[in-house]
């Protein structure tokens, strides 16, 4: 029997962009038109107010996980799921976990998600509330709640982080892609926690609630010209990450697996809905932010934006983002007491995996500006396994980097490293593995990067210096240092059992205007 499918038929699914998919499937259903393509009822998510909800009976709040706000020394976001629609949600704050202050009202974010025949009518409902006016450096203690439901005790907390022009402060942070919902990413939550790091960055493929990750109309199988989806998925994960990311800011950007066409805006509608993101970029794409965090400048891009392996979203901002990034790269180059600067994106510039390579969008839009900026570390995901290059510029090999090197990104170059490991399922490379305890000589390893027309270009590289299929992340050590001294950031790379398959270090002079800032005061963009 042949299965029917839902969407848009096969001679438009590959020459329409996801917005194109979605209004087209939207006005299809609207209209009721033909049996052949079913009804899709879709909606994003809904903004509601606290009050629109019938309450429910001792509804118990899951999935709580924290982000900074557009100024992470000041405000912190907290999000959780209930299973049932509830009043008056909020948050209580306070400086002591049995003394909690008043509430701060949050918001109901309702999302449905049905697919007639596909997905069963699905309502998931997410909520947010924004703490601001939060002291610098502060720890704070934290219970969410509604209107039958209200904690006097606070089993989670966080701390925002410190003011700029403050004297040098150690920090750790830790970044891994590519998670979904495994016991491989549950052991590298465990792990990580175990790193106590002040945030935790998600360089995208999210949850995996869209398996296929094409961008492609919800159908029932998979195939050339629809993904499948289980919104559910979303449930299981963050009740995976929650004893992490109730106390961790965990800073998320988009991947091909969080491109989900059942919801508007780009495929973005779901995330919208469930993340709250800092809203520092630009307005059309909510992936792409930034902050500080003591002496690193950190930026988020998304990639679907420049890939040219997935076009799904190809050019979606229309070049919006990159102006953006430029603009900010800039500006963090200008601020006294921002050292290093960090992005952290899906799509890999510079990877040798057999299942995805590096892809040449990346390399043709942003890689310049990486160059000209001197970006210090670029973290990528999308390749399940650990790799890392050379320092580079313009993509050739301008200092090496054996494993325990210590290089200076302004003169030797920008160090590129792939982290997809954070759970899914590994991929292999066209090289035998090297790394710490297992390394082999070096040697140029044959691969391809992504072409426009989803073209592939074979490579022959010199900068794959260290490889590694198994799951592992990076975990990040600041330390900053006074005005003219010598400031580091260590990498270090550790599996979920705390071996290190990886370690180099990054080294600059601390910021010369240093001195021209008030110690303790707060200054300048967040």
């Amino acid at each position: 029997m042949q299965i029917p499918r839902v969407g848009v038929p096969d001679d438009l699914a590959g020459r329409l962009s996801m917005a194109e998919q979605y209004e087209y499937l939207s006005r299809r259903s609207l209209l009721g038109r033909g049996a052949a393509v079913a009804a899709l009822a879709v909606a994003g998510p809904t903004f509601l107010p606290g009050l629109a909800y019938a309450s429910g009976d001792r509804v118990a709040p899951t999935g709580r996980h924290i982000a900074f706000g557009r100024n992470p020394r000041t405000q912190m976001r907290i999000g959780w799921q209930v299973p049932a629609p509830v009043r008056k949600p909020f948050v209580r704050v306070g400086h002591d976990p049995n003394d909690l202050g008043h509430r701060v009202p949050a918001e109901i974010r309702s999302l449905h998600s049905e697919v007639k025949g596909v997905i069963a009518p699905t309502d998931q409902y997410y909520l947010h509330a924004e703490i601001g006016n939060l002291r610098p450096g502060a720890k704070y203690y934290y219970a969410v709640g509604h209107e039958d439901f209200d904690p006097k005790h606070a089993d989670a907390a966080f701390t925002t982080a410190p003011p700029r022009g403050f004297p040098p402060h150690k920090f750790t942070f830790t970044v891994f892609g590519d998670q979904g919902v495994t016991t491989a990413a549950l052991a590298n939550d465990g792990a990580v926690a175990r790193q106590n790091p002040a945030f935790h960055l998600l360089a995208g493929d999210i949850a995996y609630a869209d398996p296929n990750g094409a961008g492609l109309p919800i159908g029932i199988t998979p195939d050339a010209g629809h993904d499948t989806f289980n919104p559910k998925v979303w449930d299981a994960y963050f009740g995976q990450i929650e004893p992490v990311a109730a106390n961790v800011p965990w800073m998320v950007t988009t991947g091909n697996h969080d491109m989900e066409a059942l919801y508007p805006h780009n495929g973005y509608g779901g995330q919208t809905a469930r993340w709250d993101f800092p809203g520092s970029g630009p307005r059309s794409c909510p992936g792409a932010y930034s902050f500080i965090y003591g002496n690193v400048g950190v930026v988020s891009l998304d990639a679907n934006d420049v890939s040219y392996e997935i076009p799904a979203n190809y050019g979606f901002t229309g070049g919006e983002q990159t102006r953006w990034l430029k603009q900010r790269l800039a500006f963090l180059r200008a601020q006294p007491d921002v050292d290093f600067i960090v992005v952290f994106f899906h799509h890999c510039a510079y990877s040798t995996t057999n299942s995805h390579a590096s892809d040449g969008g990346v390399r043709d839009q942003w890689v310049p500006l990486f160059d000209r900026y001197k970006v210090d570390l670029v973290v990528n995901g999308h390749n399940h396994v650990y790799e890392r290059s050379d320092a580079l510029r313009a993509g050739r090999v301008t200092k090496q980097v054996p494993i325990g090197s210590t290089i200076r990104p302004d003169a030797d170059g920008t160090v590129y490293a792939t982290c997809g490991g954070g759970g899914k399922s590994l991929y292999d490379f066209p090289a035998p593995d090297t790394y710490a305890g297992h390394e082999l000589p070096h040697t140029d390893v044959p691969s391809y990067h992504w072409a426009p027309g989803k073209a592939k270009v074979t490579e022959l590289v010199q900068w794959s210096r260290v490889r590694f299929t198994g799951y592992a992340f990076l975990a990040i050590d600041s330390e900053p240092a006074f005005p003219g001294r010598k400031t580091r950031l260590t990498v270090r790379v550790l599996t979920a059992t705390g071996a290190e398959v990886d370690r180099f270090a990054l080294e600059r002079t601390a910021g010369s205007h240093f001195g021209a800032l008030t110690l303790g005061a707060d200054i300048g963009d967040a």
